[in-house]
């Protein structure tokens, strides 16, 4: 099960990355407090997908 959380959460950090880069090449546009909204999930969901993976990697 665990297994599952990580995918999901490796998933929503690449989704999130490519939603940010689409927006800097002007792919999309949204309010501002949306675009900053995104932006802080967006480090936040990478920061803590690498958090896990460190965490898997020590394991091992």
């Amino acid at each position: 099960m665990k297994n599952w959380s990580f995918i999901a959460q490796g998933i929503a950090s690449v989704l999130f990355v490519i939603l940010v880069f689409m927006y800097f090449i002007g792919s999309w546009r949204a309010d501002p407090i949306i675009e900053i909204l995104f932006f802080f999930i967006m480090v936040t969901s990478v920061f803590g997908f690498g958090i896990e993976t460190n965490k898997r990697v020590s394991k091992s």
